[in-house]
């Protein structure tokens, strides 16, 4: 019977290239939101993973994520290296400031202030650039993901005019030698750093402790996290409990720290609702496509359901022909939109779009499938169950 109901599906290729199609389409949109809400979420905790030489973050018992921080008191730092297991711990600081270019506009920027002495939490960039952070009023910057956030004017007669701003100019990405003015102070531009881009995209510069303690707006506490790195054969989540248990702070593991960022940002951004509704709306498409597919179908095919009916087909059979057709439309427009899941994909990460496909998104996608092809199934099969042959062969 099996075999009667897929000839039956092949015979009919237009229903059955649309029934395909949906089933398709409603595949990749999940499966490629998965994916693109996954590197969101990845992008969300950057700055870690640009970190690993640091095995357990300590913060502020509140901070649950790198979004949203308190800053310490500097006697953290020395509270944390008197545990027993750390082989070092580095200072950092987070702030926002907005920068005044050469030609008057206005930018805003995070700004990441690492240790002055090992200049631990630097971005990845040359060796020289990044002992130029040493400089008073240094720094590096970053694009973090944005385009076109770090122009400044061609000509010098645009820079820093006296009569106001020049913001028409011709400009040109910052480099090394131009200026910005943070909070009234001159900041001295050392070198482009390409770290991993944020979520959301915003620029960033890079600067010692110092140099960011003099621009950044005054505050009791500077320091936002401790960078740890755990001795050889410790385990990072063992000393994380011993820092929290010896500081009262809270101190997690690198892993960790990343599971409690994406955690919160599921819970605080508003990008959730919006990959839902995504998929929500590639779940009706795909549920509308190919219910209304498959009953056309059946309802099409009624004469032959007659047929086999009359032969002495049992309902159960003709349920489980029913159930065919939607399995095998099911099986071969899931492969298609998975392989244009991860061709339109690779594309979009070449071009510096967030996307990485993981486990759950595949998963995500059979399982919507699944679950569309079974509600498209149990409305096509009742004209088939409820089907009289005589009724059919009297033509009435």
């Amino acid at each position: 019977m099996i075999r009667v109901a897929l000839t039956m599906l092949r015979g009919d290729s237009s229903k059955f290239i649309g029934l395909v199609v949906g089933i398709a389409f409603a595949s990749f949109l999940v499966a490629f939101a998965s994916a693109f809400f996954a590197g969101f979420m990845t992008r969300g905790f950057s700055l870690i993973s640009e970190n690993p030489e640091a095995d357990v973050w300590v913060m502020d018992p509140a901070v649950q994520s790198v979004e949203q921080t308190v800053n310490l008191p500097s006697s953290a730092l020395s509270r944390v290296r008197s545990v027993a297991g750390v082989v070092w711990a580095a200072p950092m600081a987070l702030g926002k400031a907005d920068a005044r270019f050469a030609n008057g506009s206005i930018q805003s920027f995070d700004v990441i202030g690492v240790d002055d002495i090992t200049l631990a939490g630097a971005p990845a960039a040359s060796a020289t650039v990044t002992e130029g952070l040493r400089l008073p009023q240094a720094a590096i910057v970053d694009a973090g993901g944005t385009e076109g956030k770090l122009q400044t004017p061609v000509s010098t007669a645009d820079q820093w005019p006296q009569d106001g701003p020049h913001l028409d100019a011709p400009t040109r990405e910052l480099r090394a030698g131009d200026e910005l003015l943070l909070n009234n102070h001159r900041v001295r531009i050392v070198g482009h750093s390409h770290t991993l881009p944020r979520f959301p995209p915003r620029p960033l510069l890079y600067m010692s402790l110092a140099n960011a303690d003099r621009i950044l707006p005054p505050g009791r506490h500077r320091i936002t996290f401790v960078l740890v790195s755990a001795a050889k054969g410790v385990d990072p989540q063992n000393l994380a409990q011993r820092i929290h248990d010896q500081t009262g702070l809270r101190a997690r593991s690198t892993e960790d720290f990343k599971t409690d960022t994406v955690r919160w940002y599921l819970v605080n951004s508003e990008d959730v609702g919006d990959m839902g509704a995504m998929m929500s709306l590639a779940a009706s498409v795909g549920f509308g496509v190919t219910a209304v597919m498959l009953f056309m179908f059946t309802t099409d095919h009624l004469r032959q359901y007659a047929v086999i009916k009359a032969m002495g087909a049992t309902t159960r059979q003709i349920v489980l022909m029913v159930f065919a057709q939607a399995s095998a439309v099911a099986v071969l427009g899931t492969g298609i939109g998975m392989g244009v899941c991860v061709v339109v994909g690779t594309i979009a990460a070449r071009g510096g779009y967030p996307f990485r496909l993981m486990w759950f998104a595949p998963a995500a996608g059979g399982l919507m499938v699944a679950i569309i092809s079974v509600l498209a199934a149990l409305i096509s099969v009742r004209p088939a169950v409820r089907l009289e042959p005589g009724v059919v062969f009297s033509s009435r």
